[in-house]
């Protein structure tokens, strides 16, 4: 039914929305009387106008339709049919008179007013989150079959970003999550890496037709850490070594997540050149470990001692390598 098709059976009936059922009663009698086919015989408009009369009053002299006139107008009858899974949705308040149809009241109530956009009725929120409580359900990381985000049948779910550290992320964490309405205990487990998304169950927002609650994804960003990065799936360092260890090798101390491990340095090791950890790096699927890649940076002294500036004087002038030969046959 079109808004401008609305019949408004309190000024059929000639009274106001707050009149008493008698009141009711007394304006029915005297409209019904005034527009009766026996009083109009072949008076097409007055048998219409009758037919009105005896609608509203159908609808205002019962109680219960009245209620559900009142607060839904011209779309009282949706309403009397019931709302799909809709016992106890509180609708006050809503001016359902702006809307052409009742299907594009029920598409704004489901944040679906552009089709084909799945994704439409998802909310962002940031949570405020604590150490500690007790593990609730979830589903799993995306590398472990997890699924995107939607919004089929109305469901309304929702997407936060949850701070990690690296070690909360490596071994696992417990997370108290505020989500104003309440507050959630959440088990991350070991391996969260950047843009991993963690799905809790049940904890979504609540369809205002339907009162199904949607899912919670939580997507995880890692808080930036002095010696550990990504670079995809792997954890990546870089390790600061001394002119001499480079060019005569040495068995150099790395620090791992599990702790520091001894790693023999080649001789003549290049700056920017990266030693393989192999399973040093972050947790995978199936109890399986990454790699950790070491990026060596070659650091020059800053201070030289009296005693060091001697020897690397004596070291230049005996030198016999030049890095820049090469360069005397670059041309245009």
């Amino acid at each position: 039914m079109a808004a401008t098709d609305f019949k408004d059976y309190y000024v059929i009936l000639g009274v106001s929305k707050t009149a008493t059922p008698e009141e009711i009663k007394q304006a029915f009698r005297k409209q019904a009387r005034k527009y009766h086919p026996d009083v109009n015989p072949n008076n097409k408009q007055a048998e219409a106008r009758f037919k009105e009369i005896n609608e509203a009053y159908e609808v205002l002299s019962d109680p219960d339709k009245r209620k559900k006139y009142d607060q839904f107008g011209q779309y009282w009858k949706h309403a009397e049919g019931g709302f799909p899974s809709g016992a106890g949705v509180d609708m006050s308040g809503v001016d359902f008179g702006q809307y052409g149809t009742f299907d594009d009241f029920i598409n704004e109530l489901l944040g679906r007013f552009s089709a084909g956009n799945s994704r439409h009725g998802q909310q962002t929120y940031s949570y405020s989150t604590t150490p500690g409580g007790a593990p609730t359900g979830f589903g799993g990381f995306g590398d472990f079959g997890f699924q995107d985000i939607g919004g089929a049948g109305g469901v309304q779910d929702s997407e936060a970003t949850i701070a990690l550290t690296f070690a909360e992320a490596f071994s696992g964490v417990q997370k108290h999550l505020n989500l104003g309405a309440e507050v959630i205990d959440v088990r991350i487990p070991g391996g969260a890496k950047p843009g991993s998304r963690l799905r809790v169950r049940g904890k979504g927002q609540v369809n205002p037709i339907t009162q199904q609650r949607g899912d919670l994804y939580l997507k995880v960003e890692l808080k930036p850490h002095a010696f550990f990065q990504f670079d995809g799936d792997n954890l990546v360092c870089e390790l600061p070594i001394a002119p001499d260890e480079a060019a005569l090798g040495a068995s150099i101390e790395v620090p791992t997540p599990d702790g520091m491990v001894n790693v023999k340095l080649p001789t003549g090791v290049r700056s920017g050149q990266s030693l393989r950890l192999r399973g040093k790096g972050w947790p995978q699927p199936r109890g399986l470990r990454g790699d950790q890649l070491v990026k060596i940076a070659i650091v020059p002294p800053k201070d030289l001692s009296p005693q060091e500036r001697e020897y690397y004087e004596k070291l230049q002038a005996i030198r016999s390598f030049n890095p820049r030969s090469h360069m005397q046959q670059i041309k245009l």
